[in-house]
């Protein structure tokens, strides 16, 4: 056997479109391999004995090259080659991706009589991230039931489902759309997109971490990841305001939102 390699990427990945090429030291090529589907390039003819330049390349990775000495058995074992993605940023393997509502939450915080924080949490949400080979193409879409939000104060919670806030009835879905992806960083993304809200769309952005890939004990596989953003109510039309002394109002102004989002690879499965 000449070559074999695992081209994989830092997640332990198949990247099923690399091409390794290996070279003499003159430069020549000698041998040219694609992987398969599960990251493999192999080829069977034997190398004469000598050093050799192996190189992996795969379309939105960062090139890799290493020297391989073969001597007599007349083959190359590359063993596994990891591929960071171009200019080093990382997001899972592509494919459509599901929120897990199950493992996931969809937080918010507003500052309380300017000296402390009232956190909430929407309980109902779905969603879809589609991972692109380019990874600038990638989508994230997203669905929350406005009137599943929980403060654990049912008085204010029905406050903040009425007219004054929410207006649930009149709009009972608040939607995210992705408009573009800008890498920020080796594992740090600003996701670009458009939330309607109260009937009102304004663009907001997510800086958003990936946090990584794994199996879970159900047979499929996750991805992580967690965003955040700033929103000001006034944008969405939400400007009821409640002022208890000079300059202090009861409701801050400006909501904090965190996300902490587990998906599963393809679709959820029923249960």
């Amino acid at each position: 056997m000449g070559l074999r390699a695992q081209v994989r990427t830092r997640d332990g990945w198949a990247v099923q479109h690399a091409v390794v090429t290996v070279t003499d030291m003159t430069g020549t090529q000698v041998l040219r391999a694609s992987a398969d589907e599960e990251g493999t390039a192999r080829t069977y003819e034997p190398l004469p004995a000598g050093a050799y330049t192996v190189i992996v390349t795969a379309v939105g990775y960062a090139p890799s090259a290493s020297t391989a000495l073969v001597t007599a058995s007349g083959r190359i074992e590359a063993g596994n080659v990891v591929l960071a993605r171009q200019g080093g940023v990382e997001l899972p393997p592509p494919g459509s991706w599901s929120l897990d509502p199950a493992h996931s939450s969809v937080g918010a915080t507003a500052q309380h009589l300017g000296i402390s924080s009232v956190r909430g949490r929407f309980t109902e949400f779905s969603g879809r991230i589609d991972i692109d080979e380019d990874l600038a193409r990638s989508r994230v879409e997203a669905v929350i039931d406005a009137a599943s939000i929980d403060t654990g104060n049912g008085m204010r919670d029905k406050h903040l489902c009425s007219p004054d806030f929410l207006d649930v009835d009149r709009f009972p879905e608040i939607t995210y759309r992705s408009t573009g992806l800008v890498p920020a960083g080796p594992d740090r993304w600003t996701v670009q997109g458009e939330l309607t809200m109260h009937g009102v769309a304004r663009r907001a952005d997510l800086d958003l971490t990936y946090l990584g890939t794994g199996p879970d004990p159900w047979g499929g596989v996750r991805a992580a990841f967690r965003a955040t953003t700033e929103l000001r109510r006034e944008d969405f039309a939400m400007n009821y305001n409640q002022v208890v002394q000079a300059g202090i109002s009861a409701i801050g102004t400006t909501l904090r939102v965190e996300l902490d989002i587990q998906a599963v690879q393809g679709e959820i499965p029923a249960v």
